[in-house]
């Protein structure tokens, strides 16, 4: 992910057409939570989920660690060196297969570890501000039910939760789509543009909620692959008016399929009930006043497919 797309969202109107899925709620809270200082997806966010998947017990395979906390093989090697190299974990070979390291929490990681739940709790506590402890609680256990089951115990914090979930579904949105040239984040401009187009960039800008740099990033990759084109807006010389090609909207059915599928998994694994209870707790954590659901252009809301 770019530095573009992990400062992409901006306050303002979301697009109704988008926010009937979890998914793109959770990007949306992922996005508030990551703005504010210490955000819970840099080098201290892994240093904390490896310190507390280590409690307790010693991981004899450090590649099994790192999938099931979903962190890339080789960032989770620099994520133990740095831990070893400050003395909070150390590595010593497994006598059963000396190719592998058992990893084991020292005494200063248990002491660390301690100083950062305090921390990790008060600022969970910050973001929740808008929940009771009751419904932070349903959240973090609804969101625990995103992640793949063995790490279900190992992700603790609903900030956490809240980055690990994101991060899932996005993959596997992605995965959907693989060998198209699509991602799950092209939906919102073409379903956007294919309904109200043309528009300018600007305006799409608006509509997402998404900051100038990270819609021309957009524009750029659909440009690219020849599903939108930039024309003259003949109400201002001076801008280009964004539309959907003939080719984009045929991919356009290929991108609905997999945001709609991805929506078909998250409500499976939520269970009954539960993809609606998340989706208006997430609600609840995006700031009313700022982020209200914006209105569709008379005429053409039919236009937008809801839900994929």
């Amino acid at each position: 992910m770019t530095r573009t797309e992990e400062t992409a969202e901006v306050a303002g109107a979301l697009p109704a057409s988008l926010t009937d899925f979890v998914s793109y709620l959770l990007r949306r809270v992922y996005a508030q939570f990551s703005q504010t200082d210490h955000g819970a997806d840099g080098t201290d966010s892994r240093d904390f989920l490896v310190l507390d998947a280590l409690t307790g017990r010693d991981w004899e395979s450090q590649l099994d660690l790192a999938e099931r906390l979903g962190i890339n093989r080789t960032i989770m090697v620099a994520v133990i060196d740095r831990l070893e190299a400050r003395g909070e974990v150390q590595r010593t070979r497994n006598p059963d297969n000396r190719r592998q390291y058992v990893l084991s929490l020292t005494d200063r990681g248990r002491r660390a570890l301690e100083e950062r739940r305090r921390a990790v709790a008060d600022r969970d506590a910050q973001l929740t501000a808008a929940l009771t402890p009751a419904e932070t609680a349903r959240l973090d256990e609804l969101l625990a039910r995103l992640l793949p089951e063995q790490a279900q115990t190992l992700v603790q914090g609903t900030e956490y939760l809240v980055a690990q979930a994101h991060h899932r579904l996005r993959r596997q949105g992605d995965d959907k789509l693989a060998g198209t040239g699509l991602r799950v984040r092209h939906y919102g401009p073409l379903s956007a543009l294919a309904a109200f187009g043309p528009w300018s960039q600007q305006r799409l800008a608006e509509f997402l909620a998404i900051t100038g740099p990270a819609v021309s990033q957009l524009v750029d990759e659909l440009v690219k692959q020849d599903l939108v084109r930039r024309g003259r807006d003949p109400h201002d010389r001076r801008r280009y008016a964004l539309e959907v090609t003939d080719l984009g909207r045929e991919k356009l059915v290929l991108v609905t399929a997999a945001v709609t599928e991805l929506a078909d998994d998250v409500a499976q694994l939520l269970g009954p009930g539960g993809e609606e209870e998340l989706r208006t707790l997430l609600w609840k954590l995006l700031e009313p006043e700022t982020f209200s659901t914006t209105g569709i252009p008379e005429g053409a809301k039919s236009s937008v497919p809801a839900r994929g």
